[in-house]
């Protein structure tokens, strides 16, 4: 069964890359962005995350928490949010347990291999706890952007 808008956002706590435990309960009243990304230092993750480091100044102003989220360990996290000065977490789903909880994590194929992992999606999560909008297909050059303009939009 598939994750839908209007449903309640499943909870879950993981830790971030310095150890801290983070639950998405704890952002109620806020609007979070929770984003699934494959790997840490790949090429179109990295444009992900710095998209929404270029912009997160707008994210905290309207009181929005972004979230990301991949497979990496915390070791791996660290580095990639030195190396680009990324300035909200990155939380560690190193079985895939959350991403699988919100229809993020699968048989993945790339140059002729199949594995698991996870698909790069994103969920908004509203200030009560429901899903409010659903980012199956993320260009990850544009989309920090493009969640912005739609969230000012329905202001």
């Amino acid at each position: 069964m598939s994750l839908n808008v209007g449903d309640l956002a499943p909870d879950f706590t993981l830790s971030d890359q310095d150890g801290n435990l983070i639950s998405l309960s704890q952002f109620r009243r806020k609007t979070v962005v929770l984003y699934f990304y494959p790997r840490d230092h790949t090429p179109g993750c990295t444009k992900e995350a710095c998209g929404f480091r270029d912009v997160y100044a707008d994210y905290q102003g309207n009181n929005i928490i972004v979230l990301g989220i991949s497979t990496d360990d915390p070791k791996s996290h660290t580095k990639f949010i030195n190396k680009y000065h990324l300035p909200f977490p990155l939380l560690c789903d190193p079985d895939g347990k959350v991403a699988t909880l919100y229809h993020s994590y699968g048989l993945k194929k790339f140059m002729g291999r199949e594995f698991m992992g996870i698909y790069r999606q994103t969920f908004i999560i509203n200030p009560d706890g429901y899903i409010h909008k659903i980012y199956p297909k993320v260009k990850p050059e544009s989309h920090a952007i493009t969640i912005l303009q739609d969230l000012s939009g329905e202001g």
